[in-house]
């Protein structure tokens, strides 16, 4: 059976001050969605659901509609503010998405095989998906899933702080924990992550998330329990978020499961500032000029 690339690109691009997600980086108009999913075919996936809004899905399948047809399955899911909200609904105060692991579980009734997770607005690179459909279609289980796993120093923005989940491993290389640190940098030849105590130094090869998951279609089942809990305990406040990382947590420590952490030699790169946006255009041209990628992606 074929993995199924699931995209979140519900985000609101508050920081980029754009709708970056649907924005051309590459010489003919690609999008980095593009090269996600060109990649993703490559690779072996035979199916693509968007996470998108409501409000700007019109729009959304007029892009990617035309270009994808043929080429790969495709399935469109809103993640909506009341989707699986029963008791009491949505808090009058409310008006940010609930998370990651809420748009993850919103592809429920679409999504039935193995599949992997990215973010619309991040470059992964070629070995990220090769990696994660050798994993999706020989080693992925219900008590098994993976995590690609960045080294630190490939993933940082030259204009500002960026927010990486830091990885601790064991030796068999599973998932320990993630810590969200969100003000990472590089400072002078150190790379250091600042808090109210202080800054502390991370190294350069520390293994990080960039939100690139491999899960088994069970996940949905636990998911939906897990987020109707964290509805319960954090519902009235307007800014509580249901992240990836909980659902993960919850998989190691409660349903006995591992997570492998797949390390990846890709280069990284995303639009996290306005300004990120012409070094992306630049690595995308080296990229094509290098004949990873054609001229157009598509025709």
């Amino acid at each position: 059976m074929q993995p199924t690339l699931l995209i979140l690109a519900a985000g609101m691009a508050s920081r980029y001050g754009s709708m970056k997600q649907i924005e051309g980086f590459g010489p003919s108009g690609e999008t980095i969605m593009d090269y996600s999913i060109y990649d993703a075919i490559r690779a072996g996936f035979g199916k693509v659901v968007f996470i998108i809004r409501e409000d700007f899905a019109e729009n959304f399948k007029a892009i990617f509609g035309p270009k994808l047809e043929g080429k790969i399955k495709v399935e469109y899911v809103f993640q909506e503010m009341n989707a699986f909200v029963s008791t009491g609904g949505v808090p009058e105060n409310r008006v940010k998405p609930w998370g990651t692991g809420h748009a993850v579980l919103c592809a429920k009734d679409v999504v039935k095989e193995p599949f992997a997770v990215i973010n619309a607005d991040d470059f992964y690179g070629a070995d990220a998906f090769e990696k994660a459909a050798q994993f999706l279609i020989n080693d992925c289980t219900d008590k098994q899933y993976a995590l690609i796993g960045y080294q630190l120093s490939n993933t940082l923005s030259e204009h500002g702080t960026v927010s990486r989940g830091v990885c601790a491993v064991n030796k068999r290389n599973e998932l320990v924990s993630i810590k969200e640190r969100t003000k990472i940098y590089r400072e002078g030849e150190a790379i250091v992550y600042e808090e109210e105590e202080g800054k502390t130094e991370v190294p350069f090869d520390s293994p990080v998330s960039m939100n690139f998951w491999c899960f088994h279609p069970t996940i949905f089942e636990f998911t939906e329990a897990l987020f109707h809990k964290f509805i319960a305990d954090n519902g009235d406040n307007p800014k509580a978020e249901f992240f990836i990382p909980i659902i993960a947590e919850d998989f190691i420590e409660n349903r006995g499961g591992s997570i492998a952490v797949i390390p990846t030699s890709a280069q990284w790169f995303g639009v996290t500032y306005v300004e990120d946006a012409p070094g992306v255009k630049t690595s995308v041209d080296k990229l094509v000029a290098a004949e990873v990628y054609p001229n157009s992606l598509w025709s």
